[in-house]
């Protein structure tokens, strides 16, 4: 295999890691929020971009942003949200396009995220998007998140930690991938489902996600669509000539 197919196969796995960290971050973050004026919603958007690092063993450092909101009713519905997302994305383009000026998602004039590695090193090249929710099908966050709240008659309470969470993300070299973050799975098994390997060293003949975003209920392929929705303005907007 070649060195770039390796590069983006580790790039994968660093996204996969990064992704389940981040929504045990929103996980947390969300449930100690919770009931507050400022509680979290269950959805997030987050933005990934590699720099040139030599010293790598792939040559590459990634860097994720990510933006969260406030829980509203508007924060409630993820493929809604995503479309809002891309049609704002588009439109800041437009706008700066017109004027001779040059937008970026990361700022510092209308920014798209709100917390992560905001300012990368100049030159950093966007590789793709990705979403954390903490909607499972354990049920809706505002549901399960009463649960950690209920004493249970007889039985153990919940934690934060006891629940799930998902992540979706689409790159810019046509992968797509989710993880299903269970901390009670069987060994074993690892929840990440993926376009491309993970392994380059691994032969794999047939592969059951290649068409991943095609699969699952009508709210996940809507999901799916909406964030390609957002992942296409970002990637003709930002995206160089060569890929990293």
């Amino acid at each position: 295999m070649s060195p770039e197919a390796r590069r983006w196969a580790d790039l994968r796995r660093q996204i996969v890691f990064r992704t389940k960290r981040l929504n045990v971050g929103h996980l947390v973050e969300a449930d100690q929020r919770y009931g507050r004026r400022d509680a979290l919603g269950p959805h997030g958007v987050m933005l990934f971009f590699v720099s040139a690092a030599p010293t790598e063993p792939h040559g590459y450092r990634l860097h994720t942003a990510y933006r969260l909101w406030l829980a509203s009713p508007e924060a409630d519905d993820l493929p809604r949200l995503l479309g809002e997302l891309a049609d704002i994305a588009a439109e800041n383009v437009a706008r700066c396009t017109a004027t001779g000026d040059r937008w970026h998602p990361l700022g510092p004039h209308r920014s798209m995220v709100n917390g992560g590695d905001m300012s990368p090193p100049v030159g950093a090249v966007y590789v793709g998007v990705g979403v954390t929710t903490l909607d499972t099908d354990q049920g809706r966050w505002h549901q399960v998140a009463r649960t950690l709240r209920d004493a249970p008659p007889g039985g153990r309470r919940l934690s934060a930690f006891d629940l799930k969470g998902q992540c979706y993300a689409l790159l810019t070299d046509g992968t797509a991938l989710h993880v299903d973050r269970n901390p009670h799975a069987r060994l074993g098994v690892d929840g990440i489902r993926c376009t491309r390997t993970l392994d380059p060293d691994r032969i794999i003949h047939y592969n059951p996600h290649h068409d991943l975003t095609e699969q699952g209920d009508q709210h996940t392929r809507e999901v799916w669509r909406a964030l390609g929705s957002l992942h296409t303005v970002l990637a003709a907007h930002l995206l160089p000539r060569e890929r990293p």
